[in-house]
């Protein structure tokens, strides 16, 4: 197989786009120097909070060809999630991301898609494919790859479409034209410091993921602390806020994805409805949707705390 990085990368990006990505960015696979020490600061904070994977695998999150052998390159994918519709008022809230089917299973069924072609095309290239399933520091690598800049809440944002997509990546054996960084256009905008009900952004760029409402409200598998009574401001999986705020998203525009349809129920459900829902429903309902990670029993959990305010679980 003769290399032609100029020639692979532009089919990439065409491949990328043929299938749906919003944005598509190449850099090389090597060690993450500068966030070697951020990692390890936060992790020494604890503000991986009861996130205990986020301890493991440290080198091969800052070096992919640990991860993947003889990697060259990490090519790296945006995938627009923002929807059209918005949930009733006055309900529980839900994060954007689970309004439909779990993003893990259309992203994966997106990227094997990917990998088959890009053998079929260029030849032997050897590689994996990652979307949240492995130690990969997906934002530090769509940064590195020009997709966007980290903001001051920790997201990847991105000047012409803001912050509501997934990330994902092809770690592969094949040497490719990269592509340069963006500069950092959060300015002196604090809204998103502002805004979070958690003070869980403690400074900029620094986020205490054990006060997050997202990390509350899915990750933590014990009961959550009355010092956040009064602060989730009914989210029951996960949270906006911080990305709701942003002024970039005022570029956001509707996703394109037919699996990405919100889920009815979703969007309709009043917290009564919520409130009635039973395990055989859930079950039967969210087969398939990202609030199946939080289990029926973590959203009435965190529906009965927002209830009872002080009142631990």
């Amino acid at each position: 197989m003769i290399n032609n990085p100029s020639k692979y990368s532009a089919w990439i990006k065409a491949e990328a786009e043929r299938l749906g990505f919003m944005q598509c960015g190449i850099s090389r696979a090597e060690f993450l120097e500068q966030e070697a020490p951020r990692l390890y600061n936060w992790l020494q904070e604890s503000m991986h909070g009861q996130m205990h994977y986020m301890q493991n695998h440290f080198d091969m999150r800052l070096d992919p060809r640990l991860l993947v052998p003889g990697a060259k390159s990490v090519v790296s994918l945006a995938l627009n999630y923002f929807p059209e519709q918005k949930q009733v008022e006055q309900s529980y809230k839900i994060s954007k991301y689970a309004y439909a089917e779990d993003y893990h299973f259309v992203i994966k069924d997106k990227l094997k898609e990917f990998l088959c072609s890009l053998r079929d095309t260029i030849g032997d290239v050897q590689g994996r494919v990652f979307v949240d399933s492995a130690p990969v520091l997906d934002k530090a690598w769509a940064a590195k790859s020009g997709l966007g800049w980290i903001g001051k809440n920790s997201n990847l944002i991105n000047k012409k479409s803001g912050s509501f997509f997934f990330l994902a990546e092809l770690i592969i054996d094949l040497e490719l034209e990269y592509d340069g960084i963006v500069s950092d256009h959060c300015g002196t905008c604090t809204r998103c410091i502002d805004a979070c009900p958690t003070n869980a952004i403690e400074q900029p760029y620094i986020v205490n993921g054990s006060k997050c409402i997202s990390y509350l409200t899915i990750e933590l598998k014990d009961s959550i602390s009355k010092q956040f009574s009064n602060q989730l401001e009914d989210w029951i999986f996960g949270c906006d806020i911080c990305q709701d705020v942003c002024p970039w998203n005022r570029f956001s525009i509707s996703h394109s994805e037919p699996r990405f349809v919100p889920n009815n129920q979703v969007l309709s459900y009043s917290k009564r409805q919520w409130e009635e829902l039973t395990e055989d429903t859930f079950n039967e309902i969210f087969k398939k949707s990202a609030l199946k990670r939080s289990k029926f029993s973590g959203l009435l959990r965190n529906m009965e705390f927002l209830n009872t305010g002080l009142k631990e679980f």
